[in-house]
């Protein structure tokens, strides 16, 4: 209901600027007078979004009575495919990208570049460097996410962490339980609370993946500069069975076999926040896009990094990843019009009803996230770094255990129950990559 009121606000005030004048990039429009446009725009399915995309829509049309808006809506897991297809036939204008991730570096001999460095070496999407919309973004959000070789392509809406934990502050409260912040005070959380009886932590273990996600935190604590874990990788300078990495291994294990509550293997990841509600449970690591779950809970809870590390200070980042963003086709018979679209996007205000409505942490800086997630991450978000998975490019040739970032995952499942082990094998596995 706070989303929905939210965008009613914005529909109720007339919030989107017109195309008229100037049009953020030193281009004007010529509004009612133009020629009849159709903007062709194309977003990857997401409820909450595609529901404010639809009535901004509405709002940029009315403001601009020659153009019409045609969003077409995919399946997030066809986007880049039906990106590519549409750019190339050249029938679409303004595109919904992920924010640009995985990029090929100069160490990684013989990696395929991501798809959106394809893009945009094969001359498909705008340079908007110069957009004046643009500058309503935090200029760590232009970098990380939206440029290549010194140029902007596109303009990201929202991060989200995947690397912290919910923390129900009253259950440690009544157990007299201090709010952990390194690697041993949560071990000692842990067992405090099983040993009263109580659950240390829970996630959606049903599906997988959310338990090697869960462990994301540690994983960032252990090497808090995620690009430079994955160079050393490549370049052998780290590896996965040095003595940092193996403890990481045997924290991994500690994480997936004796702090995860034994029901989490029943559990989808769209059920945990339920289950966390119960209230009997001290913590949930998992991304941040979880917390309007919690939003109504009947304890206090906080979200705060996963204390991974022995060094408290080494325990102050959130990790995560830039999600929707937004590109123009380079060779759209439309410019002004896209144009005119982003930069009414980009106004303070309707990007803050945006990022509201769909629970995105911002990336402009004038943005306010009115939630108990966004109060809670706010002391967090300088600290905000690119995670793991999001530098990582697998060299061709590797084996079946090479990406020891997912151990937990194996650890839970049984695939591994020797830390030390592991280790080694994961070594083997990447460097049968490096090497061929």
């Amino acid at each position: 209901m706070r989303r929905l009121s939210l965008i009613a606000l914005l529909l109720a005030f007339g919030l989107v600027v017109g195309a008229c004048g100037d049009d953020g990039a030193g281009t004007e429009t010529t509004g009612t007078s133009a020629e009849p446009i159709t903007l062709r725009v194309l977003v990857h399915q997401n409820p909450p979004m595609v529901e404010f995309m639809e009535n901004f829509n509405k709002e940029f049309q009315a403001a601009n009575s020659n153009i019409k808006v045609d969003m077409s809506v995919v399946n997030a897991a066809d986007l880049a495919t039906v990106t590519q297809t549409r750019l190339t036939a050249n029938d679409i204008d303004v595109v919904d990208i992920f924010g640009f991730s995985n990029a090929v570096q100069s160490y990684m001999a013989d990696a395929e570049p991501p798809a959106w460095q394809q893009l945009i070496q094969a001359g498909l999407l705008m340079d908007i460097t110069d957009a004046a919309f643009v500058g309503n973004y935090d200029e760590a959000t232009i970098t990380d996410a939206g440029s290549f070789d010194g140029k902007v392509y596109s303009v990201n809406l929202g991060r989200v962490s995947y690397s912290g934990m919910f923390v129900n502050k009253d259950l440690l409260a009544e157990q007299g339980i201090g709010i952990p912040t390194t690697w041993g005070e949560l071990v000692a959380a842990c067992d405090a609370l099983t040993g009263a009886g109580l659950s240390c932590m829970t996630l959606g273990g049903a599906d997988g993946w959310p338990v090697f996600v869960g462990a994301y935190g540690l994983l960032g604590a252990m090497y808090p500069d995620q690009e430079a874990l994955v160079e050393g990788l490549w370049t052998g300078s780290i590896t996965w069975d040095d003595a940092k990495s193996t403890e990481m291994l045997r924290r991994f294990q500690v994480f997936a076999t004796d702090m995860l509550e034994a029901g989490v293997t029943g559990l989808g990841h769209d059920a945990a926040p339920a289950r966390f509600l119960a209230g009997d449970v001290g913590f949930m690591p998992t991304g941040s896009w979880q917390g309007p779950s919690l939003e109504d809970a009947p304890f206090d809870w906080t979200y705060l990094p996963f204390p991974g590390s022995d060094n408290a200070a080494e325990n102050q980042y959130l990790f995560g990843k830039y999600d929707q963003g937004w590109a123009i086709a380079a060779n759209t018979p439309n410019k002004d019009a896209a144009i005119a679209y982003l930069a009414a996007f980009s106004e303070p205000a309707n990007y803050e009803a945006f990022a509201n409505a769909v629970g995105f942490i911002p990336t402009q800086p004038t943005a306010e996230l009115n939630t108990k997630l966004g109060a809670e991450v706010a002391p967090y978000l300088e600290n905000f770094r690119v995670g793991y998975e999001q530098y990582f490019v697998a060299p061709k040739g590797i084996g079946q255990w090479a990406n020891a970032s997912q151990a937990a995952l194996w650890f839970y499942s049984g695939d591994w129950t020797d830390f030390a082990a592991l280790a080694k094998q994961a070594q083997i596995d990447l460097q049968a990559g490096l090497d061929s």
